[in-house]
């Protein structure tokens, strides 16, 4: 064999070997294998007074600089930008490069920050790090680069598209929310990133994150592509470490304060406060439900029997700037989140849980699909998904299937026979469906209403008539409840004979 030949060879077969070792979503979960099989070790604040005793005021005016973002000088439209440590992101995540499949450590530069005026020893932050990172890109125009994801706390992440503001929140994992009165629920953290360089044409980035807790690891993958709508696509791959009492997949945080289903609190110039006023679901049947969410009076954990859901997710329905009023913080613009499985989750439930909240500064809305049955230790549960993170909610339902458009609760009343109306005691909802299926039917089509209220409470009225304002129908209930104390479940549908035309309401009037 000619030595040239032979030595093209060698090369070839190393590039070979070095491909084959690219980085990839496998290294992370050997990480979070090995992970899995030793102690969970607590990380460690390194934060000097200076920093964790900032108040949430002052770690606002720690800003990155634009100038030093992560790829201002590559040919790439996307940018990254670094949270500092401060408050209570009190430990330092490990974030590196993955350039040609090859890991590279971006390492910790006070230069990359304007401390906004704080006066502090520059020796103090020799030995920090990164609290998170955001993602950047001329999303709403041409050269400006603007915030579309921030990955900061925990394992959570917020994505946005065009002309949308930060909202609700996705998580990696969650950990017996909920389980039980006086048991903390476990957080799961990120503890490290893998960000591949994006070469000239891409216009998606792919991180990888490692996921650490006292009960479990992960690893997960995720490929973000900003548009209209942004979409993340997620893989996971989680080991238990101990035993969990219930494990949220794709977990979901918002915030509902109140809504016309529950009425305005106080003298509010603002109808509508809330980042998500409802939980829908796909099931694995083909069913759609709506659930509008509350703000209880006390914890509130409904649960939805789903088998292999196609959808899910908490959304915002209805962007009229009217139904908010609200200039400062545009609770219009705020995205909904909607989960997409790939593949088949098998057995499991949709949880919804409501916490009582008495601001607008509290997330109290967690939605999230939890297993059956969880697998054995060291055996990796996978569930991989997509997330829609849009404001043309519309869109997510199928064609053939009407939708609700709001939910509206007052006192239940009576028109007299002088025509004054008189209040009974009673509770009243009232149901707005629209969309195409119900907008195509003629005037004298023979619509009903399929309606169950549970055993604490009695139906008094049940009235469904055109609303031709939005080309749907609305269906007025009344009902006397029999304990306020205890919630009532009730549902509703529209039907053509023996057809479904819309998806089912399926709302709790909860406990006072």
């Amino acid at each position: 064999m000619p030595v040239s030949l032979g030595i093209a060879t060698v090369l070839l077969s190393l590039l070979g070997a070095a491909a084959a070792h690219a980085f990839s979503l496998d290294d992370v979960t050997a990480r979070a294998r090995a992970l899995a099989d030793r102690a969970y070790q607590a990380p460690v604040s390194n934060l000097p007074p200076a920093f964790s005793k900032m108040q949430f005021a002052d770690y606002l005016r720690i800003q990155p600089r634009r100038d030093q973002f992560e790829w201002h000088d590559r040919d790439t439209p996307f940018r990254l930008a670094f949270y500092h440590q401060g408050m209570h992101f009190s430990t330092p995540v490990g974030i590196n490069e993955v350039v040609d499949g090859q890991v590279h450590e971006i390492r910790y530069d006070p230069a990359k920050f304007d401390f906004g005026g704080m006066s502090f020893d520059a020796d103090t932050t020799r030995n920090l790090g990164y609290a998170g990172f955001r993602v950047l890109y001329p999303i709403n125009r041409d050269g400006v680069h603007d915030e579309i994801m921030s990955m900061l706390g925990a394992s959570y992440f917020r994505v946005i598209g065009k002309g949308q503001v930060y909202g609700l929140s996705a998580r990696g994992l969650a950990l017996d929310t909920a389980w039980k009165d006086g048991m903390a629920e476990e957080f799961p953290r990120f503890r490290e990133f893998w960000i591949e360089r994006p070469k000239p044409q891409d216009r998606f980035l792919v991180i990888y994150a490692l996921m650490d807790s006292p009960r479990a690891t992960g690893a997960y993958r995720f490929v973000l592509r900003p548009g209209e709508d942004a979409v993340l696509d997620v893989e996971s791959r989680v080991f238990l470490r101990g035993q969990i009492n219930k494990l949220g997949v794709a977990p979901l945080t918002s915030m509902f304060l109140y809504g016309p289903n529950q009425g305005v609190r106080g003298n509010n110039f603002r109808p509508a406060l809330h980042d998500s006023n409802g939980l829908a679901i796909h099931t694995g049947s083909g069913e759609w439900l709506w659930r509008p969410l509350n703000n209880p009076a006390s914890l509130s954990v409904s649960s939805f029997q789903v088998t292999d859901p196609k959808g899910f997710g908490l959304l915002q329905r209805g962007h009229e700037f009217s139904r908010y009023e609200d200039l400062a913080d545009r609770y219009d613009l705020r995205p909904s989140a909607w989960i997409e499985p790939r593949g088949n989750w098998g057995p499991g439930r949709v949880e919804l849980v409501e916490i009582p909240t008495a601001d607008e500064t509290n997330d109290n809305i967690v939605a999230f699909w939890t297993p059956d049955v969880l697998p054995p230790k060291g055996q990796p549960m996978r569930h991989d998904y997509r997330i829609h993170w849009t404001m043309n909610e519309p869109a997510l339902i199928e064609k053939d299937v009407g939708w609700v458009k709001q939910t509206l609760r007052t006192d239940g009343e009576i028109r007299q026979a002088n025509l004054i109306r008189h209040l009974d005691g009673s509770t009243a909802l009232i149901v707005d469906f629209e969309g195409p299926v119900l907008a195509r039917l003629s005037p004298d089509a023979a619509v009903g209403a399929e309606v169950s209220v549970g055993e604490n409470a009695e139906l008094i009225e049940n009235v469904l008539q055109r609303n031709p304002a939005i080309q749907g129908w609305r269906l007025t209930l009344r009902v006397k409840v029999k304990d306020p104390k205890v919630p009532v479940e009730m549902r509703a549908a529209l039907v053509e004979g023996k057809r479904a035309l819309t998806e089912t309401w399926s709302y709790q009037l909860p406990a006072r």
